[in-house]
């Protein structure tokens, strides 16, 4: 009698196990169905997680650079408002020892920063700025709003207004504002490449419906690491890629455009390649031989660049070339890096010394 009571009790108990177990597997079936809902319905969770990936990665790049600095003292303003209406729009200004020795007007360089329009901050190559700011000129580094918060042309309109800011302070900063450089890389690449066709093209700054803030003449350069000119080619990319690219890509541009559609035309809209003219500035160009960017954004603006007879220095290495340098290997200052760092310096110098 007591075996059959023990034996009925452990139905019982494996009946309730079993259906523990059903109540469990349906609610994280509900749970995965809902996160999955969530991707496909926003922008916004895959977009915190690629955020979440490259706010590591810029953390890292921040720390190795740390390891490198300047001979000379750099003066830094940091977290000015170039837009009090807007807490995000803030910039820092770095400002070589010469200009305060001296009180000398000196080139300035205002670098917008990568990130894949959603990550990404100004300071995250602090460091490299001083490194670059040593070498002579005035160094700006801004933030702009991230997507998918604010989605395009918001940032562009905030990098315009950056550049009244800046002119503004031009005294106060020691600038020369008959001699100013643009800089940008990754996703910073291409609205540094976009503001300068919108100062180069006057037809292009009608269409994105954009007044300018410098003109042609006050251009002397632009500086361009590892970015996107045609974004329909990120919105396409090449089939040999991993998938993980292909979504990560796809989250990128849903975030920054509010739209998933491939063909939409506001991506050529978008792109210096399809709008630059003639009178684009004097371009340095780099990208690494490891980036899946390089020879499908980079070396096609480049030739582009030069089929408009804009003078254009490239830097650009041999698909064998080892290291196999990675998306943004400017940063790292190892061999390679340096010899980008030190190309950069003297087309700077070049530039604005003619």
């Amino acid at each position: 009698m007591k075996n059959h009571i023990r034996a009925a009790s452990g139905k019982k108990q494996s009946f309730r196990h079993k259906k523990i177990a059903i109540r469990i597997a349906a609610i994280t079936a509900t749970i995965v169905a809902i996160i999955l809902l969530a991707f496909r319905l926003s922008p916004a969770p895959g977009a915190f997680v690629i955020k979440t990936v490259f706010d590591n990665d810029a953390h890292k790049k921040r720390t190795a650079l740390q390891a490198h600095t300047p001979q000379h003292p750099v003066t830094v303003l940091s977290n000015l408002p170039y837009d009090t209406k807007n807490k995000d729009t803030l910039l820092d200004v770095y400002i070589p020892e010469i200009a305060t020795n001296t009180k000398s007007k000196l080139p300035v360089l205002i670098w917008t920063h990568g990130g894949a329009w959603l990550s990404g901050d100004k300071t995250d190559a602090e460091p490299y700025f001083k490194l670059l700011a040593d070498t002579g000129i005035v160094v700006i580094s801004l933030n702009y709003s991230l997507a998918p918060g604010a989605q395009y042309p918001t940032q562009l309109h905030q990098i315009n207004k950056a550049h009244v800011y800046i002119l503004n302070q031009a005294e106060r900063f020691s600038i020369d504002t008959s001699k100013i450089l643009l800089a940008g890389d990754s996703a910073g690449a291409q609205l540094s490449s976009q503001i300068a066709t919108v100062i180069s093209n006057k037809d292009y700054a009608k269409k994105v419906s954009i007044t300018p803030s410098l003109d042609t003449a006050q251009l002397s350069g632009i500086v361009l690491f590892c970015g996107i000119y045609k974004m329909d080619g990120l919105a396409n990319p090449s089939e040999q890629l991993p998938k993980i690219v292909g979504w990560g890509n796809d989250v990128t541009l849903w975030s920054y455009t509010g739209s998933r559609d491939r063909s939409n035309p506001i991506l050529k809209e978008m792109s210096a390649y399809y709008n630059v003219d003639g009178n684009f500035p004097k371009t340095f160009i780099s990208g690494g031989n490891g980036d899946p960017l390089t020879n499908a954004q980079s070396i096609p603006f480049a030739d582009k660049l030069r089929s408009l007879n804009v003078e254009t220095t490239s830097l650009f290495y041999k698909e064998d070339h080892t290291p196999s340098l990675p998306h943004e290997y400017q940063f790292t200052l190892d061999d390679d890096g340096r010899k980008a760092f030190n190309g950069m310096v003297e087309f700077i110098k070049r530039s604005t010394e003619e």
